[in-house]
């Protein structure tokens, strides 16, 4: 990670990423022979994304994020949900009352849209509440809540990548 300071703002951030080490030094030479730059190490954290490194692989994660989630919308001592969504939901045909003020719906699936970089498990139920963005009701409001309690059973779920590969593609599906 690379920190480069400029005369109009007082920080850059940007990540180096590559898989030869020699060609990610010399453009880190090069960009230093343009800017001032402070080179802050082994990119560890990042805009909510944390990531371990070890020999096995890499894992990304947003535990931090999760957990602030969680605590911002009070549910850090609620009980956890074992599923994000139930199956047979009817919210394109709620009737509840709409929000007052949708702008913490909006926030909250907001939040929620950033926390699948590294949770594809919400993916899909995501997508459901963030159609009803422009219109939230109080049932949309207890749906998104339901995947907060969801992500209280795993705050730490994330992606691993591991460094040995048989570079095979393997695809899951859960449909009926």
């Amino acid at each position: 990670m690379v920190d480069g300071g400029s005369k109009w703002s007082s920080t850059d951030d940007m990540i180096i990423v590559g898989n030869d080490p020699f060609q990610c030094q010399k453009f880190k030479q090069f960009l230093h022979g343009q800017f001032h730059l402070k080179d802050l190490g082994p990119f560890k954290f990042f805009l909510g994304l944390e990531v371990a490194r070890n020999p096995e692989g890499i894992f990304l994660s947003q535990r931090k994020y999760a957990l602030d989630i969680l605590t911002d919308t009070g549910l850090s001592g609620a009980k956890p949900s074992p599923f994000p969504m139930s199956q047979q939901h009817q919210l394109g045909h709620s009737t509840s009352t709409p929000l007052a003020d949708p702008s913490s719906y909006r926030c909250l699936v907001g939040r929620l849209l950033y926390l699948t970089i590294t949770r594809p498990d919400i993916l899909y139920v995501v997508n459901i509440l963030s159609q009803y963005m422009h219109s939230p009701r109080l049932d949309h409001h207890d749906a998104a809540m339901k995947v907060v309690r969801y992500i209280k059973n795993s705050p730490g779920q994330g992606l691993f990548f591991p460094s040995q590969n048989n570079l095979q593609l393997t695809g899951y599906c859960d449909a009926d």
